[in-house]
């Protein structure tokens, strides 16, 4: 019989590496999206509110609260 522990589930990995990991993941996301002109989803603190930031430093947050769908294939 083999016995599992906490750590045989995420491969020795501690959770403090793997959240490192997962905030490098979402950097490099960030970073692509970017070289391909793609917005990326951020969420303001302040305001409490989500909003997409473009390329070139535009945002755009919705006025209410309807959820902001960008056309990112033309469609």
């Amino acid at each position: 019989m083999t016995v599992l522990n906490d750590l045989d589930h995420t491969c020795g990995i501690s959770d403090e590496k793997l959240t490192e990991l997962f905030k490098e993941s979402i950097r490099i996301d960030d970073e692509i999206r970017k070289i391909k002109g793609l917005p990326v989803a951020r969420y303001d603190d302040e305001t409490e509110r989500a909003y997409l930031e473009y390329p070139d430093g535009r945002m755009s947050m919705s006025k209410d609260d309807t959820v902001i769908i960008p056309d990112l294939y033309g469609v």
